[in-house]
């Protein structure tokens, strides 16, 4: 079957018995949630943060989007000291059924709630929002159509308007067989995620590249048992591509949000205390227990905030 690449992504992942109704993530790549806790305790930091700013609301919202198996919001329940826990409100978002084992005070919920109050984490979500792919001709940008069963690709019409603008501001191609992967679904997924914030901040992490250094030919990849695979959307696999965060940050301020940070894992982690420094050699004489498990924490730090690893992922926070 010949379909548009937005149309057979939504088709091979979130169709019937798609990909994710039936998948979690953690069984085939490796997130900053599964690395290691500390990322959750970086994120309770985050939202300890802004508990204080927005003067302790009853409830405090925590809404995790594109949950997986809910083991994020689980963390932050669990790191949650008495006091606060007593006021959060979690919502773990997902297409997928709820996970056995989550604790009753995490809610899941196949969409977010119509208002939020509080701090939204959408780790590794937006790379999964469907989008066109377009490659540029003689005669100007087409759509690239993909076939569902083998994953070969064809030129089929012209991109809509609107994909043409978004190309133009966004993702302008300057030759002949460069490809664009068309971010306007994503960035009115995001505008979404910040029109329901009614107080609070919202927080995107994907791998990204910017308007000045796009790649020629995309970022679409599969993954299937931690390998990566041909892009073929028939269902078996994840797919996905990097996401145009800039992009997205712009569509977040039109949707209301009215301050922007755009920085990176690494840099992130880093300014909440999370540095990846190994124990002094004197811990291992005095404490050897203590320098074992200080030992691994630094390294599940450093996996953290490795440049070329999960540090470099995009963060794009946006407040409202």
């Amino acid at each position: 079957m010949w379909l548009t690449w937005r149309a057979a992504m939504e088709r091979a992942l979130y169709g019937d018995n798609g990909f994710y109704l039936r998948e979690r993530p953690s069984g085939h790549f490796r997130t900053s949630v599964v690395a290691s806790p500390v990322f959750a305790e970086a994120v309770t930091k985050v939202l300890l943060a802004l508990d204080e700013k927005l003067g302790r609301p009853e409830p405090l919202d925590f809404v995790d989007i594109g949950a997986g198996d809910g083991a994020l919001s689980a963390l932050v329940l669990d790191l949650a000291e008495t006091g606060l826990r007593d006021r959060l409100r979690i919502t773990a978002v997902d297409l997928s059924s709820r996970p056995a084992g989550l604790p009753e005070r995490v809610a899941w919920s196949p969409a977010a709630p119509e208002a939020i109050t509080g701090l939204v984490i959408a780790n590794e979500w937006l790379d999964n929002i469907p989008f066109d792919v377009a490659e540029q001709t003689p005669e100007g940008p087409r759509l690239v159509l993909v076939d569902t069963e083998t994953g070969d690709e064809r030129l089929g019409p012209a991109p809509e308007q609107e994909d043409l603008l978004w190309m133009e501001r966004w993702w302008p191609l300057r030759r002949v067989g460069q490809r664009a992967e068309l971010g306007r679904s994503r960035c009115m997924a995001w505008a979404s995620v910040i029109e329901r914030l009614a107080r609070g901040q919202a927080i995107a992490i994907d791998y990204a590249h910017p308007v000045d250094n796009r790649p020629a030919q995309g970022t679409l990849t599969g993954y299937r048992d931690g390998s990566v695979v041909a892009p073929i959307p028939d269902g078996t696999c994840d797919i996905t591509a990097h996401v145009a965060l800039d992009a997205c940050a712009e569509a977040g301020e039109q949707a209301g949000a009215i301050s922007t940070t755009l920085s990176t894992q690494r840099d992130v982690l880093r300014s909440l205390g999370i540095t990846g420094t190994r124990p002094s050699l004197d811990l291992a004489r005095t404490d050897p227990p203590g320098y074992l498990r200080a030992l691994a924490r630094a390294s599940q730090e450093a996996e953290l905030i490795d440049g070329e690893g999960l540090g470099a992922f995009g963060w794009l926070s946006q407040i409202r």
